[in-house]
């Protein structure tokens, strides 16, 4: 692992939504959220108002980072690089990812560099809490995929009910070094209604770095 200091540059505004051919036939009326069908993609104006509503919760949220049908989160300082020379790690329920990697914080102003091949784990600087008729699924943005970098390799989807910040698996297919500068908007939560509700106890449902 290695930090180097490098001043940060804004990160693009998110694309807007293009609006409508007027040679396009008329939509239908919108029907209510709660009317809609489980399972469907929750857009722009349905991500709204289910903030609104109190039915997504994103702290910090920011407003210019609502796409057409996602919201972008931003890194947050916290990495973990993998522990080289380890022996051999056994896939097993009881396996523990703290064991073979180690933490650390990047300053203010500086970042974290991956190298070629290397995989690292970050986390979101945003919590994001839904409802338990709401699930979703964690995504990579396409300007990073481009440059060689899975965002998250792994693990998408977002259990119904959650309630914290959003882990991710980073890694470097490129040919380049990369640094990532904390508060990048590098990823996108994509938001799903489901046809009932649940809501995850699971091993990681309060999970941190």
């Amino acid at each position: 692992m290695q930090a180097q200091i490098c001043p940060s540059t804004p990160d693009q505004q998110q694309p807007k939504c293009e609006p409508q051919s007027p040679f396009a036939p008329s939509p239908s009326p919108p029907l209510p959220l709660m009317a809609a069908s489980g399972g469907g993609v929750l857009s722009h104006d349905d991500i709204m108002r289910s903030i609104e509503r109190g039915d997504i919760t994103i702290t910090p949220f920011n407003p210019q980072a609502v796409g057409c049908a996602s919201v972008d989160l931003t890194l947050s300082n916290e990495f973990r690089y993998f522990i080289p020379g380890r022996s051999t790690v056994h896939l097993l329920e009881t396996t523990d990812y703290k064991d073979i990697t180690e933490k650390v914080l990047v300053p203010e102003g500086e970042f974290f560099t991956l190298n070629p091949g290397q995989c690292c784990l970050a986390i979101t600087q945003e919590r994001v809490k839904l409802a338990p008729s709401l699930c979703g699924f964690l995504e990579g943005r396409s300007r990073f995929a481009r440059l060689g970098i899975f965002v998250h390799i792994t693990a998408s989807f977002m259990q119904p009910g959650i309630n914290n910040q959003q882990v991710l698996e980073i890694f470097n297919a490129s040919n380049n070094t990369v640094a990532l500068h904390p508060g990048a908007r590098v990823c996108q939560f994509i938001f799903l209604r489901l046809s009932g509700e649940a809501q995850y106890h699971g091993r990681f449902a309060a999970q941190e770095l």
